[in-house]
């Protein structure tokens, strides 16, 4: 039985065994850890999770996406292909660098402190998305109708002056752009820290 090479280039090893001491990665480590399709599925089931799991679920998954199917069509053999190269390889280097936290024996994968640095640059549905824009959208309709109700006097807007309305939504949009600011100001906080930590 031919033996596997689980380590990681020369450079890309002695960048890990760098940063390990800084608690940060290069970015050489993080692309090369990347650039492989089942290493981002790993992260992206596990991101998803937010748990330790199996090596065999994380494999089932795996092979099920490979293959475009249900966990429950796979072959053995689709298992296995998967099972073996996670094993012997993409976990292994994994855990080397610091992203995940692999007990070989047991089976049981989660992720490590140095996994926020992948995330950034995946892109998977289980990442919130930013869509500002839709509540801007739905702020600037519901905005012109309520306006557009109160000019024409339809009840109950009738009651109320048109300018009351108006101001009234031109809060509801200052309101919305303070939390927006909040939340962006927090958000490239969050990455200049992540930043911070890649050489």
């Amino acid at each position: 039985m031919s033996s596997i090479d689980t380590s990681l280039p020369d450079e890309i090893s002695s960048s890990v065994s760098q940063s390990e001491d800084d608690e940060g990665l290069s970015k050489d480590v993080i692309f090369e850890l990347l650039k492989n399709r089942r290493r981002r599925e790993v992260l992206a089931y596990l991101l998803e999770a937010e748990e330790t799991v199996t090596l065999g679920e994380l494999a089932e998954q795996i092979a099920a996406w490979e293959n475009d199917t249900d966990v429950n069509a796979l072959s053995s053999d689709q298992r296995k292909r998967v099972y073996v190269a996670l094993y012997q390889t993409h976990l292994p280097k994994m855990d080397d660098a610091g992203i995940v936290e692999y007990d070989q024996d047991r089976g049981l994968i989660t992720l490590a402190d140095n996994a926020d640095l992948l995330m950034m640059y995946l892109d998977t549905d289980s990442h919130q998305q930013d869509r500002w824009d839709r509540w801007y959208g739905l702020l600037s309709v519901g905005g012109v109708g309520l306006v557009g109700a109160a000019f024409f006097g339809v009840p109950p807007l009738s009651a109320v002056p048109t300018i009351a309305v108006a101001g009234t939504v031109v809060l509801a949009f200052l309101l919305l752009s303070a939390v927006h600011t909040v939340r962006n100001r927090r958000r490239e906080r969050s990455v200049n820290g992540k930043l911070s930590r890649i050489e």
